[in-house]
């Protein structure tokens, strides 16, 4: 059965490499240069949740139903425990019926108040009269805005009978089950947000100097290239390896992280070298790794480069077969295969000594 399989795909291969012969490329070249530049330095640091959060109980009570589990993604305001309420529901219930009995009083005794109003103005009633209904009228309002606040009181304490995810993101504990007693304060989950991250790079001082503080920079976790940005250098360091911390912060989306990944990153050494250097738009990935494609006698030539650093829009190179005054395709190379013919469309003599 494995035979079987690596035939098929040895022959897959062919067919592949005979449909990309078969076809031609129009593509923009450049020639490979020398130049000097600064070399980069890898360096590797640690990814980190930047949002982490225990999430606690306001409230105390028996926990009725729990509606994560460990690993499970929850959005902001998703409802992750509710609490027994039934004896706060039939407080509210009884301060709603006050709210009512109160509202239906209030409006009675306007209408004495405001009726007695009128005849104390015309002396048609003894004085006492109409301050009585001033007063009943007062007492009423003011049990009314009592009745009211209590309600609202209890609509809090029920709110907070509910507990919801501060923010979207992954629960990675739980310390609640089913039918337990909580109280105030008591933890429940810890979350946190697998998109946002910060990364930390211990540095030499030498490095942090060449930095820019909101510039963004390409780290790479887990094998993939992500755009991370410098938020803050830290000013205290290891005072034996004479390094500081530097933070990154970036959006991996829905990419798959751990918490103490490994990250990788290339910053400028300050001693400059010569190197080879073509356009940076010349270098792609293919197959998990940074190739160019050379143009040797009309084919493409996939060559696996190393980035060695940058200058301006070009980037440093190295090889192997690569050599100054090389053509590379800096346009069209994603539209292209190894041995696939190549026609250069910005070299009109070539196309001319075609015909």
């Amino acid at each position: 059965m494995y035979k079987k399989i690596v035939i098929s795909f040895a022959l897959f291969l062919a067919t592949l490499t005979n449909i990309n012969a078969a076809k031609t490329a129009l593509v923009n070249t450049d020639v490979i240069k020398t130049s000097e530049v600064n070399p980069l330095q890898e360096f590797v640091g640690t990814v980190s949740f930047d949002k982490k959060s225990k999430i606690a109980s306001q409230s105390s009570g028996v926990a009725k139903k729990i509606s994560f589990e460990v690993g499970k993604k929850v959005k902001k305001g998703e409802v992750l425990v509710s609490i027994d309420s039934d004896i706060l529901n039939a407080q509210i219930k009884a301060a709603a019926s006050s709210v009512n009995m109160y509202s239906a009083q209030l409006k009675n005794t306007k209408k004495n108040y405001l009726r007695y109003k009128a005849l104390v103005a015309k002396k048609s009633i003894a004085q006492k009269v109409f301050d009585d209904s001033k007063l009943a009228y007062d007492v009423a309002n003011s049990s009314l805005i009592s009745s009211q606040a209590k309600l609202n009181e209890l609509k809090i304490q029920k709110s907070k009978k509910v507990i919801k995810a501060p923010f979207s993101g992954v629960i990675v504990e739980k310390n609640i089950n089913i039918d337990e007693w909580l109280n105030t304060g008591s933890q429940v989950a810890t979350i946190v947000n697998t998109q946002e991250v910060q990364i930390i790079f211990n540095l030499p001082l030498s490095f942090i100097d060449g930095l820019n503080t909101g510039d963004m920079y390409d780290v790479n976790i887990s094998g993939k290239i992500v755009k991370a940005k410098l938020y803050a250098a830290i000013p205290s360091g290891d005072t034996l390896t004479r390094t500081f911390p530097v933070r990154f912060k970036a959006n991996v989306g829905d990419m798959f992280i751990y918490d103490g990944a490994q990250a990788k990153v290339g910053f400028a050494k300050n001693a400059k070298t010569q190197a080879l250097v073509i356009n940076r738009d010349a270098v792609i990935n293919r197959f998990n790794m940074d190739v160019v494609f050379a143009v040797v006698e009309n084919k493409a030539v996939m060559i696996p480069v190393q980035i060695i650093g940058f200058v301006g829009t070009n980037a440093a190179i190295a090889g192997k077969g690569l050599v100054e005054g090389m053509d590379i395709v800096v346009k069209g190379n994603e539209r292209v295969f190894p041995k696939m013919d190549v026609k250069i469309l910005n070299k009109p003599e070539i196309n001319e000594k075609e015909k």
